[in-house]
């Protein structure tokens, strides 16, 4: 049953035969402990996955006794999602034997919060205890994650873990309670008027114009599900309906999808799950650029993983081909973020929507170990692209004058180091939140290996966040001489061109977001550059329509003597 069925109207999460959490004895399995384990080691044998023994039941002791349980399918990806589940009191055999077949199935990874001896206390008693669990799930070196969570509490675990996605509302992508009996209006009303304001967590803070009004924690949406709920869960339900109300930060790109849904009766753990995974979500800190979206479903999409072996190692790639992109398709190369895995990509820029409608075909690199075991970081980007671009061109119908690349933060700089060594390689390319520009030496690096500048032209584009990296700060027009500089000035330079030939095409996009120039040579845009006005380092799904925008519109032809000619359009650059 596709899963928006499940959403809408008074069929939604219609009462099926499925399981009914019934309290048993806690029973997972043999768990080995976590406590003072070693790190698990490096598995270059597959790619993209958590270290095969990290597979199985694990068990996490904290203060006071208390102990959490986790699970780690045996095919989990790095970075893969979790459902934090609030066990019942009394035991919970069937509710996490169901849970572990989905997490088998799904290949991902459940994190199990446990009642004390004398069972679940009041959400202040249980604070201490469910933050200690969560600092630990979101930050560890044992299994990575996705960065936001799915939320399932059962019974008297309820409460405690509604009150710390109450408190967390940014880390939680949607959350369902069974037999809850919600929070109280007190606990509600010491967050609700809470606001978030402009700090970035390391990078440059965000100075909003006067008058802005901030965002609200009760202004927050948060997709959530009440199955079989007690009376008592007026407030909660309440708060949660107001914060889902329509036009909201969070749904500014996706629309009015956050729901507030209640169903009385027996609900099925399938049930649970279609309502918790008909979303995603991205950017756990900065609130004006967290987004929820639709979870892309790989069957129903047709989504291909893919490996192949580069310089040695076993890599991964994604490749979307919609049906508006079967015949003679443009390519978009996607190369995201340090740390973000294709798969987190995927869903966190909705690239595959603007791929759908447009009719590209998708390819979305995914990178290699990195500082750890449970963690990824770009390696061997032009080996692995020239391989990529052969196997492209060798099994999909595509045209190869129509070649395109963007990329976040480290992929941004895979991205356009490519263009400034290799422009012949992509017909255009467009990134965001990292640029860069050629050293004293006239060379740029690419995974620690230095490559000549071209300097032949390229059409380039660069959307950054006013609260970015340092080396972003500002605008080409200040007294800051940073890297966002430098990249301007070479491709300006190499395209006969100078910062006063801008042209302004003033504000845009969510609450005029985006600041943009732009810079022309026979009327067609060469480079351009926007800021977003209300966004950190995170890039966010509103800025991809805007890159392919600009690409789509170029194409490179390939001369005799190995230059190229490119075309915007049907007119020659």
């Amino acid at each position: 049953m596709d899963r928006r069925t499940l959403l809408g109207g008074s069929a939604a999460l219609a009462v099926a035969a499925g399981l009914s959490p019934t309290p048993a004895s806690a029973s997972t399995g043999a768990a080995r402990s976590l406590d003072g384990r070693p790190f698990p080691g490096y598995d270059y044998s597959r790619a993209n996955k958590l270290p095969r023994e990290m597979a199985g039941w694990w068990t996490k002791s904290f203060d006071n006794g208390r102990t959490a349980k986790v699970y780690i399918s045996p095919e989990t990806p790095i970075r893969s999602y979790f459902t934090v589940i609030a066990v019942p009191e009394g035991g919970s055999d069937a509710v996490v034997r169901e849970w572990r077949r989905i997490a088998d199935e799904r290949e991902e990874g459940l994190f199990i919060l446990e009642p004390g001896p004398g069972g679940w206390g009041t959400p202040e008693e249980e604070a201490a205890y469910v933050g200690a669990a969560l600092a630990f799930f979101q930050s560890n070196r044992y299994f990575s994650i996705f960065g936001l969570h799915y939320l399932v509490g059962y019974g008297a675990g309820g409460p405690a873990l509604e009150a710390w996605a109450v408190a967390h509302p940014l880390r939680v992508i949607a959350q369902a309670y069974v037999d809850s009996p919600g929070l109280r209006q007190d606990y509600l009303d010491g967050y609700a008027s809470r606001t978030f304001d402009g700090t970035t967590d390391g990078y440059t803070p965000v100075v909003f114009p006067p008058g802005f009004d901030l965002i609200r924690y009760d202004e927050t949406v948060l997709p959530t599900l009440y199955a079989d709920p007690r009376r008592s869960i007026g407030p909660s339900l309440a708060y949660w309906k107001k914060a889902n109300r329509g036009d909201r930060w969070m749904t500014s790109h996706a629309g009015p999808i956050a729901r507030t849904v209640v169903r009385h009766g027996r609900v099925s753990t399938r049930q649970i799950l279609a309502f918790l995974t008909f979303y995603t979500r991205y950017e756990n800190f900065f609130a004006y650029g967290n987004q929820l979206f639709e979870r892309a479903d790989y069957d129903r999409l047709g989504v291909e993983v893919h490996t192949m072996t580069v310089n040695g190692f076993v890599r991964e790639y994604l490749v979307y081909r919609p049906e508006s992109a079967r015949r003679n398709a443009p390519v978009l190369f996607v190369w995201p973020g340090n740390s973000q895995t294709d798969k987190v990509f995927l869903d966190a820029t909705q690239w595959w929507k603007v791929a759908r409608r447009e009719g590209f075909l998708l390819v979305v690199v995914c990178e290699q170990y990195s500082v750890n075991s449970v963690s990824v970081s770009h390696r061997d980007s032009l080996s692995f692209f020239r391989q990529l671009r052969e196997t492209v061109i060798a099994r999909y119908d595509v045209d190869p004058t129509r070649f395109y690349s963007t990329g976040q933060s480290a992929g941004s700089s895979v991205t356009q180091n490519l263009a400034i060594a290799f422009p012949e390689y992509f017909a255009a390319v467009a990134s965001t939140s990292f640029t860069a520009a050629p050293d004293a030496a006239g060379n740029v690096t690419l995974d620690g290996v230095a490559h000549p500048a071209s300097n032949r032209p390229i059409p380039t584009y660069q959307i950054y966040g006013y609260g970015d990296l340092a080396f972003l700060e500002g605008t080409l027009w200040d007294d800051i001489d940073n890297q966002l500089d430098a990249w301007a000035g070479y491709h300006l330079r190499v395209n006969g061109l100078t910062l006063g030939d801008v042209v302004q095409e003033g504000r845009s996009g969510y609450r005029r977001r985006f600041q943009t120039w732009s810079w022309k040579r026979r009327g067609i845009p060469v480079v351009k550059v926007t800021k977003n006005l209300y966004r950190s380092h995170n890039t966010m799904a509103e800025e991809c329509p805007l890159l392919w925008d600009f690409l789509k519109h170029y194409r490179c032809v390939p001369e005799p003597d190995g230059s190229v000619t490119r075309y915007y359009d049907h007119r020659r650059l």
